[in-house]
């Protein structure tokens, strides 16, 4: 017991709390949006955001100058599937070239699980997209969770936490991952901005995001500790 007890404080750093807090954070905050996305009609938290991006009593017009709607589509691409894509596979064969195979798989994991799961929860809510305002960008899919807010936190957080723990000092770790953070959050208030989600699909998508990208880390954090534990490292 007191063995166990002495190797606590090494698992239990600082890091590795603040990752679970994120989780269990996460999941309650997707629990508790899940409850409005399965309404039979939008809650007004969402419909009062949505309008409030659109000129009073003009649905189709959005706010702002006209440069912003072309801003917007600009900053929405960075979550799509296909920029997501192509970043991923740069990533994975780097990593494979640098020979940090356990870093290219964890890079694959996270990615192509966050989309998996992001199709399933889609299917399983089949929440329809809004229909309160003019969507100023082309849609296919369910509408909750934001398949874009949630996949671009999964991977540019994998990517900054990859990259913090390489780069030194503490100031650029942190703004490494406060770019990652950034960039989520631009991606998701771009999906509200362009009324192609209510704002609670993208909160849900964030949520989902930060939570599967911090399981992922978890996850390839204990495994390297256990493997180098077993090769007496």
């Amino acid at each position: 017991m007191k063995k166990i007890a002495s190797r606590l404080p090494n698992w239990l750093e600082f890091p590795v709390l603040l990752a679970g807090l994120v989780i269990a954070g996460g999941l309650w905050g997707f629990e508790e949006l899940m409850e409005l996305a399965r309404a039979t009609t939008p809650h007004a938290f969402d419909t009062e955001i949505l309008l409030a991006f659109r000129k009073a009593g003009q649905p189709d017009n959005p706010i702002g100058p006209a440069w912003l709607e072309g801003t917007m589509r600009d900053i929405t691409s960075l979550g799509s599937a296909s920029v997501l894509l192509l970043i991923t596979a740069a990533m994975i064969v780097y990593l494979l070239l640098i020979r940090r195979p356990g870093a290219a798989l964890l890079m694959f994991v996270a990615v192509a699980g966050g989309q998996l799961l992001s199709s399933v929860l889609k299917f399983d809510i089949d929440r329809p997209r809004p229909d309160l305002v003019s969507h100023l960008a082309d849609v296919a899919s369910l509408s909750f969770p934001s398949g874009h807010a949630m996949l671009s936190a999964v991977t540019y957080l994998t990517l900054g936490s990859m990259a913090a723990r390489v780069l030194p000092g503490r100031t650029t770790k942190i703004y490494v991952l406060g770019l990652a953070v950034l960039t989520t959050v631009v991606v998701g208030i771009s999906r509200i901005y362009l009324g192609v989600h209510w704002p609670s699909d993208v909160l849900a998508g964030w949520c989902a995001g930060f939570a599967w990208a911090m399981l992922c880390w978890l996850a390839a954090r204990f495994l390297q500790r256990w493997l180098g534990r077993a090769d007496g490292t």
